[in-house]
């Protein structure tokens, strides 16, 4: 069942996680793409997975909006389980709840319809405007909400935008349905370095303003705290650091935490071609030693997890 738990009250409800996974595991095959993943998604709050491709991030998301099943553990919304798949009689309410917004702005919207036309047959699907006119209303005000002049977008078509316009457009689509789940899958990742910081900001502000829990996807650690109040350190399909982001992101534990934190450009960090080869072997070593599947868990704060390795600092 999607639907609340019978024994759960109304103020139960509101102190729960609304995403909840519970050692989550997938295989493909003999593949382990995600190992005892555990975390929660609060209202309000976004949490950030970050790591390198591969490691498992946008598993997560699929397993969340059920698009795949998981293959162990569990996923609970609002504190029920969620079945995979989807009963026939759950399947549009938990899809007006979970939304996600793709990677590819471009991609992600059909080239023969125009912007009202995707916004509103969302609202149509999910039950949203009485009426054509409602409808429409209701494009212009979501449009406005993320920053694009609703009258004109709204009958633009996908290749008459940019880049930054089209992503905006995605989001709004996600929100116009009012969800109360909002998965990013790299939402920035396809745009130009000037407008990232942009739909960042406008990611952290409806997530205030609608009270939204979120995911966010992340590669780049850098712009993890710009959005999420907790950050999750992927690799090779498990957690290997997690916490508060602003204590993660200023005192790593884990030497794969290190390693993302020393790739970021730094312009006040000379770079030495002769010590190249010296920092690749480095690499190399504390990814093959995060790779080796552990289930020791050691607590180094309040809110500060570090999955142990041979090479952990915990001083």
């Amino acid at each position: 069942m999607i639907t609340h738990a019978d024994d759960v009250s109304e103020t139960q409800l509101q102190t729960l996680p609304v995403v909840q996974l519970k050692n989550v595991t997938k295989q493909f095959g003999s593949l382990h793409a995600l190992r005892g993943i555990t975390f929660d998604l609060k209202a309000g709050r976004a949490l950030a997975l970050v790591g390198e491709s591969g490691c498992g991030k946008s598993t997560c998301a699929n397993i969340i909006s059920r698009t795949i099943a998981q293959s162990g553990g569990d996923v609970l919304l609002n504190g029920s389980e969620v079945p995979s798949p989807l009963r026939i009689k759950d399947e549009k309410p938990f899809r007006r709840n979970v939304q996600m917004i793709f990677q590819d702005p471009f991609s992600s919207l059909n080239p023969a319809f125009t912007i009202r036309h995707h916004i509103s047959r969302a609202l149509k699907i999910h039950g949203h405007g009485i009426n054509r006119a409602d409808r429409t209303r209701r494009v212009l005000e979501t449009l406005d909400l993320v920053g694009l002049e609703g009258e004109t977008a709204a009958s633009k078509y996908p290749h008459q935008l940019s880049g930054g316009q089209r992503q905006r457009v995605n989001i709004a689509r996600a929100l116009a349905v009012q969800p109360s789940v909002l998965l990013a899958d790299e939402p920035t990742s396809m745009l130009d370095v000037s407008i990232r910081l942009d739909i960042l900001k406008l990611l952290s502000r409806v997530k205030r303003e609608r009270n939204l829990a979120m995911l966010y996807i992340t590669h780049d650690i850098a712009t993890a705290y710009q959005v999420a109040e907790t950050i999750v350190i992927m690799f090779a399909g498990q957690m290997v650091e997690w916490g508060d982001s602003l204590t993660v992101l200023s005192q790593p534990r884990h030497p794969y935490t290190k390693l993302l934190l020393s790739a970021v450009p730094d312009p006040e960090r000379r770079f030495h071609v002769e010590n190249s080869m010296e920092y690749l072997n480095e690499a190399t070593r504390i990814r093959a030693i995060s790779r080796v599947y552990s289930e020791d868990v050691i607590q180094i704060g309040e809110n500060h997890f570090v999955r142990k390795t041979e090479a952990t600092d915990f001083s």
